[in-house]
């Protein structure tokens, strides 16, 4: 048997069929997951096992407002030893906001730990003035900033042209990434219709509408939909939403070591 430090890697052996993955830190490429209540045992394991795969911790919603402090410390700690940014969840800002708590809501993520905010309206409505101050004051924090563009309702309507000016402006105004919504069923919401399935003209609209897509975070649940993000994009493509226990199928998927993506490597190689 040969002793594992002597032992050489998988990729040194190996070549990525669908090319070359950007390593961390990266800017783009970047996986981003929903946690909806892992334990600090079940974050312990995952940050072991697949750390390396993971740029983005969001804890959903407004989970991290019902955690002990001592846990949500613990927690936070955990994720960010592994250079890992963690952020919660928009929908808990927009309460903040509705409550004319922001200010006294980013002080207290900081005191957390938290290094990154999610400033969104998927339920409320935010002016743009507004969204702007939200934004540049969380980045002179010293937060990450990732803003959420379109709303969790199906019932209302992703206006592209809408969508593009929204993006451009949280640019400008000093958003990291924005995240183009997509919920955690990755149905009925955004580009996605009833059954999940991406709305192409949709998508290649938003896409041809933006000089650089590379701040982008795609939320894509479903494995079908980053299928055709990674074939569409490449495997540096950033992903959102994931379920903490597919990190490892995704990175499979988005390296060609899973035979949706490695059919298309040889299906090009034609």
């Amino acid at each position: 048997m040969i002793k594992s430090g002597a032992r050489k890697s998988w990729q040194e052996m190996i070549q990525f069929p669908l090319g070359n993955r950007y390593q961390k830190p990266r800017s783009t490429g970047v996986t981003m997951i929903i946690d909806k209540g892992l334990g600090l045992g079940e974050t312990r394991d995952l940050l072991n096992l697949a750390g390396d795969y993971i740029d983005f911790v969001k804890l959903g919603f407004g989970t991290s407002a019902l955690y002990f402090n001592e846990v949500l410390e613990e927690k936070i700690n955990l994720v960010t030893s592994h250079g890992i940014d963690i952020y919660p969840g928009g929908t808990f800002l927009e309460v903040a906001i509705l409550q004319d708590k922001l200010r006294e809501y980013l002080a207290m993520a900081r005191d957390f730990g938290f290094t990154a905010i999610e400033i969104s309206d998927g339920t409320i409505e935010l002016s743009p003035p507004t969204r702007a101050a939200a934004i540049a004051m969380a980045a002179d924090i010293g937060f990450k900033v990732l803003t959420e563009v379109g709303k969790k309702d199906p019932n209302d309507a992703f206006e592209i042209k809408e969508i593009v000016q929204l993006v451009k402006q949280d640019i400008l105004s000093g958003a990291s990434y924005v995240i183009v919504e997509g919920r955690e069923s990755g149905k009925s919401v955004g580009l996605y219709d009833q059954d999940g399935n991406l709305r192409i003209s949709d998508l290649e609209e938003l896409v041809h509408s933006l000089d650089n897509t590379e701040q982008l975070i795609w939320e894509a649940p479903m494995k079908e939909q980053q299928q055709e993000l990674i074939i569409r994009f490449g495997p540096n493509v950033s992903i959102g939403n994931v379920n903490p226990h597919e990190v490892l199928a995704l990175e499979a998927l988005r390296v060609g070591l899973r035979a949706d993506t490695l059919k298309t490597v040889l299906q090009r190689q034609k």
